[in-house]
């Protein structure tokens, strides 16, 4: 297979191209210097927000592209309109925020999408870019060559959101951890090298269409993912779990403060942890156990001395030392503290 990566270098986009790689794959990455992608990866250079920024992609035939943008849709449409002569599959990594606010609990792939969204805008925010860089994709390769990955929250090595980097850090560190309950709240989330192997596959397959992908409802708890976050970072971390009705009288922004989390009968839970999947199951997706995201992320975040990357349009997340004191000092009678975990 011929590939070509739009991004490639980072998060999503590298690991797709070690996937690819992995598999003997001949992979062209179009990026713009700032970071170098994956060895065995052919480079190309190019600024998508510049007037020739899609030039390097002038000659070329590829069976896939796999494109990651999440800002100004006319990019993905410009690229789009490029290769929809010289390229078999478009495959646009999309979110689950393209559906109209707030999506109901167990949504599929046919709930309504968010309005005032086009192939042709500049930036305007985070769903409507996305729903905008959908539009470009259909309109270039129509709804029978295009893969639309309504990813979830992704996790895993190369994160540079900071979510699962937080969590580690906050771990490492030791000592009593705000863990905000229920324990046993069922989370949604895609590993990365999970959310890879789908594309490639899916590509392979000659698949079509919108996928929610994201692992399946109660593949994994709040409890089971920050214990394992605990336990691969030395054990010293003792998890105070926490009732929700404590976090958010505290002023503690869920999902940003507390990164992963939301509130239990939520909007944003519903959003976020609730999506039907069924359809990318039924297409090969299967997902790694908690543990070995942690693991696996926690190692690469050593070999980066604890500190990760971090995009420069997302805003840092976690909660401040000091609030978390606050909030665990209402430990004992009448607190809101709900049990540990050693």
């Amino acid at each position: 297979m011929r590939l070509l990566v739009l991004g490639g270098t980072e998060f999503v986009g590298r690991s797709v191209v070690e996937a690819a790689l992995g598999r003997g794959w001949e992979v062209t990455v179009l990026h713009r210097g700032r970071h170098a992608p994956p060895p065995g990866a052919r480079a190309l250079h190019g600024d998508r927000t510049a007037p020739d920024g899609l030039d390097a992609l002038a000659e070329g035939t590829w069976d896939a592209v796999v494109d990651t943008w999440s800002a100004a849709p006319r990019a993905v449409r410009d690229a789009a309109r490029l290769l929809r002569e010289r390229a078999g599959r478009y495959v646009y990594v999309s979110s689950c925020s393209v559906y109209a606010w707030a999506p109901p609990a167990g949504y599929t792939e046919d709930a309504p999408l968010v309005e005032g969204a086009s192939a042709d805008a500049g930036q305007l925010d985070y769903a409507r870019d996305k729903r905008g860089a959908e539009l470009a994709v259909l309109d270039a390769f129509g709804a029978d060559r295009s893969v639309l990955v309504r990813a979830g929250l992704i996790l895993g090595p190369y994160e540079n959101v900071g979510r699962l980097p937080w969590w580690l850090n906050r771990m490492a560190r030791g000592g009593p951890v705000l863990a905000p309950g229920p324990r046993d709240l069922p989370l949604q989330y895609i590993d990365v090298r999970d959310l890879a192997d789908w594309v490639l596959g899916a590509v392979e397959r000659e698949l079509s269409g919108p996928y929610n992908l994201v692992s399946p409802p109660g593949h994994t708890t709040t409890g089971a993912l920050l214990e394992a976050c605990a336990r691969v970072t030395g054990g010293t971390a003792e998890l105070r779990w926490t009732t929700p009705e404590t976090v958010i009288a505290a002023g503690i922004e869920p999902w940003v403060q507390l990164p992963v989390w939301t509130p239990p009968g939520s909007d944003l839970h519903d959003a976020l942890h609730t999506a039907d999947v069924s359809r990318a199951l039924a297409t090969g997706l299967t997902c790694r156990p908690a543990r070995d995201t942690a693991t696996d992320t926690w190692t690469w975040l050593r070999d980066l001395g604890g500190t990760a990357p971090q995009r420069p349009d997302r805003p840092p997340v976690g909660l401040d030392a000091e609030t978390e004191a606050k909030v665990l000092a209402a430990d004992g009678p009448g607190g809101g503290v709900s049990g540990t975990t050693p």
